[in-house]
């Protein structure tokens, strides 16, 4: 099973820029689909971002244009570099991993990360 460790996260002011990162050990990221999602306070969990095996991305309304999210299967790292950045961004993000299809639902995904928090100044 993979496990996964964010990292990243910090203040930043609006319109700035931060770069999480996810990194994993024990198996290679390659073998899933990877996402970002994040949770506000007094919030669910949302869809941020996803990466399908064959290299598909997939992003919140949002957040496109924005953000970006990617992969480095040599160092076994995912990434979502976050661009422009609005209060509305603060929340926790966590990297997220799955075999399965339905990429937009965090109940698809089977691991999870620690999460690493976001917080935007305006």
């Amino acid at each position: 099973q993979v496990q996964l460790v964010e990292s990243g996260g910090g203040l930043v002011q609006a319109g700035g820029s931060l770069r999480l990162s996810c990194a994993a050990s024990r198996r290679a990221i390659s073998d899933y689909t990877l996402a970002w999602f994040c949770q506000a306070p007094g919030k669910e969990r949302d869809f941020v971002a996803a990466m399908t095996q064959s290299g598909f991305v997939y992003y919140a309304d949002s957040v496109k244009g924005r953000f970006m999210i990617s992969a480095d299967n040599a160092k076994n790292i995912m990434y979502l570099q976050m661009n422009s950045l609005k209060p509305e961004d603060t929340a926790i993000y966590y990297c997220a991993a799955t075999t399965r299809s339905t990429l937009f639902s965090r109940q698809s995904y089977n691991y999870w990360g620690q999460g690493t928090e976001v917080t935007v100044s305006s």
